[in-house]
């Protein structure tokens, strides 16, 4: 017997009617490209959101076009993921950090028809258009003044098409399976793959993200994601925001620490989002200065693993709750948060903070296991280390044009490249990728928790780990250090650092310094480089 409730379908284009309706009056704060600050209300997002997809289908662009942008957290592009998604085309955020090739491939394999750009980047785009054989238009996301000279063909000003238009829109009854946003990750071997959600998984994704076990916010929130909206969706922090209507604040291309405070400040930020690396920059200017977070209580930290004395900082000296969590571009990306639980809570600090750096429990709809080589179960008792697999209603099942073959096995199971433990309390704490844990005479040595607990050295600005062939141990680890300006290395007191938080044959068999380490374009260490940098690397007394 089926049930006998409303077929409502659960498309992007709700959200922002929603915020529009009922929290018409919300604001959205932008420090712009241009320069300057913009303010307009959520109201002001639908009619302009309404106006794009007015210009989309002037220009041609029909139900599952996929439309490109390359822009950084603004209204404009707030505007484009409602715009664009809510017309029926496919919004596809790219990474403007990302190598040239990558940014060819991506763009070509998505097929994307229409390009939206922030000015920051006419240049990147300039120097590869040759090779961007399907887009039809290049619009540039800023006013008649603000228009740069260009090399491009077909470039058209965002503001007047915008203008141009009426916003006598209705948004059309689409299927709530159609895809909705597009994604590439970097994360699997080969080329970049390509993850296409649906308005039914980006709106399910953005009801749990709103629990108070989870991102939790309100309408009495301001929001401010740091993280950018290129990276898995910025977390569907926007998506959230107009949910809940709150006010949604957004930081342009400005990710320095001197910046960060004061528009948390200004605009009296309570609830941001971030990677480990903006939190760093942002802690380094507050302890240089003295200034404070103002109203900000809650810190969500997720893409690497936070650092404990990170935690412990923010925590301790501003009054602000850490929140870490967990996902990845294939699951939308949240699938875990480290809220406290009823028995936690009430743990003595320091065990408390043992939980905070966990990446924490699967949010309602997420389901997740560790298995071993062989595909077994392992225990959930905080210590078994074991590949990470997850499943759910906004999980990927195939990449786009089924890329990488079948990537989910007979239980729906698709494996994430961690490798994770899961404790007696649901708590998941991500050891290593499979691809980066070192293999010393048969157990394992985590590099992130090596590399965690380097940084808590007041010397210490980043640290990586690699696994360096040893004659007897098979691999032992390797730690390269990048110090603070003035800092010189001293290798005992770095040991000392360590074994306070590994076991005493984890720690690493040399310690080396570099000027910086090699990233990725999402801003992590970039392993494989590093491997191959110190292929030929051999320990001193080996």
């Amino acid at each position: 017997m089926l049930g006998l409730m409303q077929n409502w379908p659960l498309l992007v284009s709700k959200l922002i009617e929603h915020a529009d309706k009922f929290h018409g009056k919300s604001e959205i704060v932008t420090l712009t490209v241009e320069g300057g600050t913009h303010r307009y209300t959520w109201s002001d997002c639908h009619v302009r959101s309404k106006k794009v997809a007015q210009a989309l289908h002037r220009m041609g662009v029909g139900e599952g076009d996929i439309i490109g942008t390359l822009a950084w957290n603004t209204y404009r592009h707030v505007e484009l993921w409602y715009g664009i998604s809510g017309m029926g085309a496919v919004a596809h955020t790219i990474n403007p950090r990302l190598f040239k090739d990558q940014l060819i491939y991506i763009a070509n394999h998505a097929e994307d028809k229409v390009l939206f750009l922030d000015t920051s980047f006419v240049p990147i785009i300039e120097a590869v258009a040759d090779e961007l054989p399907n887009i039809e238009a290049y619009i540039f996301m800023t006013d008649e003044e603000h228009m740069p000279e260009t090399t491009l063909k077909n470039v058209y000003c965002y503001e007047t098409l915008v203008e141009a238009e009426d916003g006598n829109y209705s948004w059309p009854e689409l299927d709530e399976n159609l895809a909705s946003g597009l994604c590439y990750t970097s994360g699997t071997t080969g080329n970049p793959k390509g993850v296409l959600y649906s308005h039914r998984s980006n709106f399910l994704h953005t009801l749990v993200s709103l629990g108070a076990d989870a991102l939790g916010a309100t309408a009495k929130d301001v929001f401010f994601p740091v993280v950018p909206m290129f990276h898995a969706n910025a977390w569907g922090v926007p998506y959230c925001a107009a949910a809940v209507g709150c006010k949604l604040a957004l930081a342009g291309p400005h990710f320095d620490g001197e910046t960060l405070q004061k528009f948390i400040e200004d605009e009296g930020v309570s609830l941001t989002a971030a990677v480990p690396t903006v939190w760093l920059a942002l802690l380094a200017y507050l302890q240089s200065t003295g200034k404070g977070v103002g109203d900000l209580k809650r810190v969500v930290i997720g893409g690497s693993a936070a650092p404990r004395s990170m935690i412990q900082s923010f925590e301790d000296d501003y009054g602000v709750e850490v929140c870490h969590a967990w996902g990845m571009t294939e699951t939308s990306p949240l699938g875990s948060v480290g809220v406290m639980t009823r028995e936690t809570a009430t743990w003595p600090k320091e065990k408390q903070l043992d939980i905070k750096c966990k990446q924490g429990r699967p949010v309602l709809g997420v389901e997740m296991e560790i298995l071993d080589d062989d595909g077994n179960a392992l225990p959930h008792d905080g210590k078994a280390f074991g590949h990470l697999v997850v499943r759910g209603p906004w999980v990927v099942k195939e990449y786009m044009k089924a890329e990488g073959g079948d990537i989910i096995d007979e239980n729906g199971w698709f494996d994430t490249g961690d490798v994770s433990t899961l404790d007696e309390l649901g708590f998941m704490q991500i050891t290593d990728r499979s691809k980066d844990v070192i293999k010393s005479g048969g157990e394992w040595i985590s590099s992130i928790e090596l590399e965690n607990a380097a940084v808590g050295h007041p010397d210490v600005a980043e640290a990586g780990v690699i696994g360096i062939f040893h004659p007897k141990w098979n691999e032992r680890p390797l730690l390269i250090l990048v110090l603070n300006e003035g800092a010189t290395l001293d290798k005992d007191s770095i040991i000392k650092c360590l074994e306070k938080s590994v076991a005493k044959w984890w720690l690493p068999d040399d310690i080396i310094t570099v000027d910086e380490l090699p990233h990725t374009a999402t801003g992590k260490i970039l392993k494989m480089e590093l491997r191959e940098m110190y292929k030929d690397y051999k320990f001193p007394n080996a």
